[in-house]
Formats: C-alpha cells, sequence, structure tokens
C-alpha cells in the first residue's frame, strides 16, 4: 500500500518585508520623506524675504522685513523642533526667548531682531534643508522598494544626520543662552521686588508716620488757639501731653521703617550684631551663632540680614516653636544662612508665608533656598548667597 502526497492548496506566506519594520523605524521614514516638502518651503521662505529684506534695505520697509524674517525663522524652528521630538524621539532645549527691549522703542526692536543668532541659525537650518532633503526623500523612495532588507540601516544613518543637524543649528548654542534666559527671570523678580518695597514703604509712611504727624499738627493748632485765648487750663495741658506722645510713636515708627529698608546697626556693626537684634525682638527666644572672619559686601550682608528677618517672623507667626536658632557661616565664596525651631512643621514654598518671594530674591542674586519642615517638625531652612568680600566691592 504505497501513500502518495499531494501538494497542500495553502499557497506559502509571503515575505514579511515591511512588516519586519518597527514603529521607530516607519517614523524615521516619515520624518525622511518629509523633508523635501518642507525642505521647499523653507528654501523659498528664506529666498525671498532676505532677497526682499536685502533688495530693500535701502528704503524704510527692508530692515523691519528682514527683522520680521527672522521673527518668523524662530517659528519654524519651533516647529523643526516638535517634529524631530516627535519622529525622531530628539529632546533638545528650546532656545532663550526674544530679549526685553524696555525703553528703546522700534529702534531697539530692530536692532535686536536683526542680530538674533537663534533666528539666523534658523535661517541657514532652512537653506540646507532643501538639497539634504531631495537626498533623503529618494534614497527612501528607493528603498522601500528596492533595498527594503537593508532600508532600515540607511535610515538610521540618514536620520543620525538629521538629529546632528538640528542639534548644531535649532538647539542653545551654548549655556549663555540659557544664562541669558535666567538672568532675564532674576532681573524680572529684583524690579518687582524694588517696586514692592516702594510701594510698603509709601503705604507705611501714609498710614503711620504721617497720620500721627497730620494728628499732631492739629493738636498743637488747638492748644496754640487755647493759648492765645488766654486758656492755660488743664485741657490745654492735655492736648500738649498728647500731642508730646503722638511725637514719640511717630518717631518710633519712623525708626521702624528706616530699620526696615536698612538697619543703622547692620552699617556700624555687621551682620552679627543685627541679627543678634532680630532675635532679641522674636517673640521665640533665639540662639544666634555667627562665624564670619570678615564682612561680606553691603548687598550681600543686606540680602542675608533681611532673610534672616522674615524666617523669624514666620518662626513668630505661624510656628508654634519654643525655641530656634540662627546659624550663619562662610563655606569657600559662598554665605550659608541656616534657621532652625522646634514647631510645628509643614512649611512650603506655596505657605503663603512668603518662602516662594524669599526665594525669587535669593535666586535672583545666584542664592539658593532649602526648606526641610516635616508635618510636626522640626523645620530647617537653609540659603545659600554668593560671597563677595566687602573691600573688594568698594572698590569696584
Amino acid at each position: 500500500m504505497t501513500a502518495s502526497t499531494r501538494p497542500s492548496s495553502t499557497p506559502p506566506p509571503p515575505p514579511a518585508r515591511f512588516a519586519a519594520y518597527d514603529r521607530q523605524t516607519w517614523k524615521e521614514i516619515a520624518h525622511l520623506l518629509a523633508n523635501l516638502p518642507l525642505g521647499v518651503a523653507g528654501f523659498v521662505y528664506v529666498v525671498v524675504t532676505l532677497a526682499a529684506g536685502g533688495g530693500l534695505a535701502v528704503t524704510v520697509v527692508g530692515l523691519p522685513l528682514l527683522a520680521g524674517a527672522l521673527l518668523g525663522a524662530r517659528l519654524i524652528g519651533k516647529w523643526e523642533r516638535a517634529r524631530a521630538r516627535m519622529l525622531l524621539g530628539l529632546r533638545i532645549d528650546e532656545p532663550s526667548p526674544m530679549p526685553r527691549q524696555r525703553g528703546h522703542g522700534f529702534f531697539g526692536w530692530l536692532w535686536t531682531s536683526l542680530k538674533d543668532p537663534v533666528g539666523w541659525r534658523t535661517m541657514l537650518y532652512s537653506f540646507m534643508r532643501l538639497p539634504w532633503g531631495v537626498v533623503t526623500f529618494t534614497v527612501s523612495v528607493i528603498g522601500l522598494f528596492v533595498l527594503w532588507p537593508v532600508l532600515p540601516y540607511i535610515v538610521r544613518g540618514l536620520t543620525n544626520a538629521d538629529r546632528a543637524m538640528v542639534r548644531g543649528l535649532l538647539s542653545p548654542s551654548d549655556e549663555l543662552e540659557r544664562r541669558i534666559v535666567e538672568l532675564e527671570s532674576d532681573r524680572g523678580v529684583v524690579v518687582d521686588t524694588a517696586a514692592a518695597d516702594l510701594r510698603r514703604i509709601e503705604r507705611d509712611l501714609h498710614d503711620g508716620a504721617q497720620a500721627r504727624l497730620v494728628a499732631l499738627a492739629m493738636g498743637l493748632g488747638l492748644a496754640k488757639e487755647k493759648l492765645l485765648e488766654g486758656q492755660a487750663d488743664d485741657t490745654v495741658a492735655a492736648m500738649v501731653d498728647e500731642a508730646h506722645g503722638e511725637v514719640k510713636l511717630a518717631l518710633q515708627e519712623l525708626r521702624d521703617l528706616a530699620r526696615g529698608i536698612h538697619p543703622a546697626v547692620l552699617t556700624d556693626r555687621g551682620l552679627d550684631a543685627a541679627l543678634s537684634s532680630l532675635a532679641a525682638r522674636c517673640t521665640v527666644p533665639v540662639k544666634v551663632t555667627a562665624d564670619l572672619p570678615s564682612r561680606p559686601a553691603a548687598a550681600i550682608e543686606g540680602s542675608a540680614y533681611f532673610t534672616v528677618s522674615e524666617l523669624l517672623q514666620n518662626v513668630s507667626k505661624h510656628s508654634g516653636a519654643r525655641t530656634a536658632s540662627v546659624e550663619v557661616w562662610r563655606a569657600d565664596q559662598r554665605l550659608l544662612i541656616q534657621v532652625w525651631d522646634d514647631g510645628r512643621g509643614g512649611a512650603s514654598l506655596d505657605g503663603g508665608t512668603g518662602m516662594a518671594g524669599l526665594a525669587d530674591r535669593l535666586g535672583a542674586v545666584d542664592g539658593l533656598f532649602v526648606i526641610d519642615s516635616p508635618e510636626g517638625g522640626p523645620t530647617t531652612i537653609t540659603a545659600e548667597l554668593p560671597w563677595r568680600d566687602r573691600d573688594h566691592a568698594a572698590q569696584g
């Protein structure tokens, strides 16, 4: 008995071909295919705007047109970074924004835009994309139909070149650009802080000493009228006594206001004595330890004083502490401040106790502000400021 075999009626499965490509490979192929249409658009944008702006540079509209083209190039760069992030998995930082020219008007904006390195680098990137887009589109299309077994390797090599171009021309050029962003933010904090301090001083003068001096003038005026009328009785004596009390209160408020601007003890005797004065006014017993071989620059000394002042006010008002301590010392080129209390804890930058403002102020002068305050306490707040010697700062 012989067994016969018949050919199977089921055809063999077709070669996998494109199904073998993973998702990232397809995304990279899509990126290479999109290079050509986007390269054409970018090339046209660069050629037309540079030709128009350069050709009309002798007229009133040429330079503004070129400045507007550079601002538009920033938008192209933003789009290209997003495309690289989505299709190539390349994540790079955004370049620094255009610096704000306060008080310089149109010509300040024009000059800043014309010398914008981010815009010019994006223009160069867009100009180069057309020939590169032709290459990547052609190779990708041929590879899909002819070289499909080795196409993933070709795609990876081409997209690596794409990644290098994006990194080289569309990313921040160096740490300087990132530093510019930080300095612009810090400058805004300093300006806002100064404006808030001026408003506080004006409010304190208007609502405090000024109001008392007005009441004093009115009281003395009434007493003067009675004296002119020959009524030197107990009523006049009471008015004078009340005016004397108002004078003392007004003087005390003016002293407190002057101390809030810049205390005399800080100028005359330094940070150790000034912090001891702050501790004496705190409602919680505070131990002050200062290990400073010399005095820092006046600006750093003032920042340290007002930082400790704000923190001790928080200890008095919000901590529920029984004891607290303040330590100040120098470590290399940094001035370190540590304020500790045994209160209830829970302090944070968003707790509404002025911590966020302190962190912003210290950050504006290259300082640091760290809070360690678990629920139930204790609270330890560490602040750092850059150290600058007083003598060198005075010479500068």
